[in-house]
């Protein structure tokens, strides 16, 4: 490792931009240097000027695949350039300090790392979650000094709490591990974290598209085993934007409109002696439909309905991507935001007709993109965010389009990002 001054001079004096922009674009790499330098000055505040390094964790977006995963389906994902950043540096006790800017710092011992139910919804409970799966998977931990911050803001459909997850994980894999550690572990340990001690259940997919870097497949059918395909893939290179857009709707207690979508598929599958609808067909659903109906209802059908053919559309629209048909592509990513409309029905509440923000942004989103692009809901739905690919030329209109109906700031650009969570300096 380098002193932490060592470092500043580094990145100020331009010897650390090619490692920058493996990760960053060059039009955005002085704010990226000004970003860590803070970081690093931070460090030096808070614990001196101690030998360091620095970790990037790219957030995800879901590029297909949508509320498959947790039925053990497939699904498309990938890494994008907004990130947590972290710098790190060994304590000298057995005391983890983590400093994130605009929050309470965590502070805690490696010798008391069992889950304790105050810490529930914490970051507390996924620092010690993950530092006691790694002791318990025979991995080394130690001490550590830590100070973040994070571009993967709550709420945007980019996995904030995967990207930190990761983060953490590769922070220790780094300080204690010699950077050892696969990314598919790193990716289960933030899970474990997440589900047992932060009390959130997840699938994988957000903390193995966070780790991995790039595009990837993932079939989920063995979730111990998950296959992983990567494929590095530039939309940006092929004349198009990935934009997200933030419809400024509320994820506010949406816990049991999330929880539901999963719950209605497995009761479909629970008919024909299955835990999944992995384990079902659509031939099995045509065939029972009108007893599912009356058993379940409409709606769970509809969702098992979606489940079975967009578990289909994720494997294609990698194929398109491998293939590079990216008209195919588009076809099939407009198919996944139709069939999330009509069938899985997680765009808006039937309680609350009046409140209709991801239906209003797909609409206009549709209406500007004329058919030269695509776009979809992302991530969970009901509130968040929408993504759009569009024509590299009319991007800034887009911007100001969509910012007429949303206010200012609400679109982004997301580039993917081929590099995986890891050690930057």
């Amino acid at each position: 490792m380098t002193k932490v001054s060592e470092l500043i001079k580094k990145i100020e004096q331009g010897a650390a931009d090619d490692s920058l922009l493996e990760i960053y674009t060059e039009n955005h790499l002085e704010e990226k240097k000004a970003r860590y330098v803070e970081l690093l000055n931070r460090h030096s505040e808070l614990f001196g000027d101690v030998e360091a390094m620095i970790i990037s964790s790219p957030g995800r977006t879901e590029l297909g695949g949508n509320h498959t995963d947790h039925n053990l389906g497939n699904v498309l994902a990938g890494s994008v350039d907004f990130d947590s950043v972290c710098v790190a540096s060994l304590s000298a006790d057995q005391k983890v300090v983590l400093d994130s800017k605009g929050y309470d710092a965590v502070r805690l011992s490696i010798d008391e790392l069992s889950k304790r139910a105050s810490e529930k919804d914490t970051t507390n409970a996924l620092i010690r979650g993950i530092l006691f799966r790694f002791d318990a998977l025979g991995h080394k931990i130690g001490g550590f000094n830590c100070n973040m911050d994070s571009e993967v803001l709550p709420g945007s459909g980019l996995s904030s709490s995967a990207s930190v997850e990761v983060l953490v994980g590769t922070l220790v894999s780094e300080l204690f591990n010699e950077g050892k550690i696969g990314f598919v572990e790193v990716a289960k340990i933030g899970q474990f974290a997440e589900n047992e001690y932060f009390g959130k259940a997840s699938g994988l997919m957000d903390q193995v598209a966070c780790a991995a870097g790039g595009v990837v497949g993932i079939d989920f059918r063995d979730p111990e085993k998950p296959v992983i395909k990567p494929i590095k893939y530039s939309f940006d290179e092929k004349g198009y934007e990935l934009m997200v857009t933030d419809v400024r709707s509320s994820h506010a207690n949406l816990s049991d409109e999330y929880s539901a979508m999963p719950e209605e598929m497995k009761s479909i599958a629970g008919y024909f002696g299955k835990s999944v609808c992995r384990e079902i067909t659509i031939e099995q659903l045509t065939a029972a439909a009108s007893v599912l109906r009356e058993r379940f209802g409409d709606r769970a059908v509809l969702r098992a309905f979606h489940f079975l053919n967009e578990n289909e559309r994720a494997v294609a629209e990698l194929k398109a991507l491998e293939s590079d048909s990216l008209t195919e592509y588009f076809n099939l990513v407009n198919a996944s935001g139709n069939s999330s409309f009509k069938y899985l029905q997680n765009i808006y509440l039937g309680t609350t007709p009046k409140d209709q923000s991801i239906s209003v942004g797909l609409a206009f989103a549709e209406q500007f993109l004329s058919g030269a692009g695509a776009c979809r809901v992302q991530g969970g739905g009901f509130a968040g965010t929408i993504q759009a690919y569009v024509p590299k030329a009319r991007v800034k209109d887009y911007i100001v389009y969509m910012e007429s109906i949303f206010g200012e700031g609400c679109s982004a650009e997301l580039r993917i990002r081929n590099k995986p969570a890891c050690r930057v300096l």
